[in-house]
């Protein structure tokens, strides 16, 4: 699952409104990190999986060559987001673990 920027802007609005309201950022219903990743990765896995059976319906003559190259190109954007996440947690990961005591 990739998160457009509707959504985007929708968390970002209820993030604010929490916070508007004297809560915490992290008092948000449903918008827990690690619900957060898990939707990602789910989605990731999902956009592969609809990839694989799409070039699968394509090698046995039954799929459309343009569903396919959009199903392979959503796999691809759901990947490298989900990457660009990873590599974001392990810079901020290192990044505590720089900090003096």
């Amino acid at each position: 699952m990739t998160v457009t920027g509707l959504e985007a802007q929708k968390a970002y609005l209820q993030a604010a409104n929490a916070l508007r309201n004297g809560g915490a950022a992290g008092a948000v219903d449903d918008a827990d990190f690690s619900g957060l990743l898990q939707n990602a990765l789910s989605g990731a896995v999902s956009a592969a999986s609809s990839a694989d059976s799409a070039i699968a319906a394509s090698a046995a003559g039954r799929g459309d060559l343009i569903e396919v190259v959009t199903a392979v190109a959503a796999a691809q954007a759901s990947l490298e987001t989900v990457v660009a996440v990873r590599d974001q947690v392990i810079s901020a990961y290192q990044e505590i673990l720089r900090m003096p005591i």
